[in-house]
């Protein structure tokens, strides 16, 4: 496998981080200003400007003084978990890497961020039950806890990420930042899970992950498939009208997952197991929608 963190990966992360906000609030103490109204903010300490940065936190009383635009760091009274649910199912298996390779990658770079910037991080794997991998811990110095966690998933059991998910909620207590990162080829209440975790103050961003043959399948002809988490056989016919059906349906899947970005402000990004993981690491930083 890959590694997680290659030194050119870290180097752009290092700069999406700065970029990086996130919504909910998990109630504790924390490096990020409060949005929450009546929490108490004070002044921390001062970091360099970047490219891309809120122009409205420059200290500009610094900046006369020494001519370099400083940005403002504060302590506020609440901070944030990263809650980053990592599908774990057999499906991942699929691809060449994996899909679970690739989102692994995924998960170890958000994570990253998310300690870098003084937030907390937590990894749940996700099967047809939610496991905690790692603890709730923050800064770089959890960072390899984190990676040794994400290290150690494997693919196994059956898909049910809606029951993953209401158990990530059942134990978050207060709202933190959720993030999905899964095939989502889950047949069963996927949606509803993510709008209850939405509407409970979570900040949710999905991450899917496909293979390639997933997105563009090549079968034809008289086939015997068989289920990767099941098991189960089944003779088919593949062609061009059921090449067709199962387009529709992907697409299906896509539009809901879309819409439930779009309706709660979240990101939804889509990444193909072999290929390059950085756009889709800028997108989940820019809420882009696919």
């Amino acid at each position: 496998m890959k590694s997680l963190l290659d030194p050119a990966f870290v180097a752009e992360l290092e700069v999406l981080r700065r970029r990086l906000e996130v919504r909910a609030r998990s109630g504790r103490m924390g490096e990020r200003g409060a949005r929450r109204r009546g929490a108490s903010v004070e002044f921390e300490d001062h970091r360099p400007y970047a490219p891309g940065d809120d122009l409205r936190r420059i200290d500009w009383a610094a900046y006369a003084r020494s001519g370099e635009p400083v940005l403002k760091l504060f302590r506020a009274d609440e901070d944030v978990v990263v809650r980053l649910v990592c599908d774990a199912s057999l499906s991942m298996r699929v691809g060449n890497p994996s899909k679970l390779e690739a989102a692994k990658r995924i998960a170890a770079a958000i994570g990253y961020m998310a300690l870098a910037g003084g937030e907390r991080a937590q990894l749940v794997e996700a099967t047809d039950r939610a496991a905690i991998r790692s603890a709730s811990s923050r800064g770089k110095a959890g960072l390899a806890a984190l990676l040794r966690a994400v290290s150690e998933v494997g693919p196994s059991g059956k898909t049910d990420l809606g029951a993953a998910i209401d158990a990530v909620l059942r134990r978050s207590g207060r709202p933190g930042a959720l993030v999905v990162i899964s095939d989502f080829f889950d047949p069963g209440p996927v949606i509803p899970a993510l709008t209850k975790a939405s509407a409970a103050g979570h900040d949710v961003s999905l991450v899917q992950v496909l293979a390639p043959e997933e997105l563009d399948p090549t079968l034809e002809g008289d086939l015997t498939l068989q289920d990767v988490e099941t098991g189960d056989v089944l003779d088919v016919t593949v062609d061009g009208a059921a090449i067709l059906a199962y387009r529709d349906r992907l697409h299906q899947l896509f539009s809901g997952l879309r819409a439930h970005a779009r309706r709660f402000g979240s990101a939804y990004v889509r990444a193909l197991s072999d290929g390059p993981l950085e756009p889709v690491v800028r997108g989940f930083v820019a809420k882009e929608v696919a």
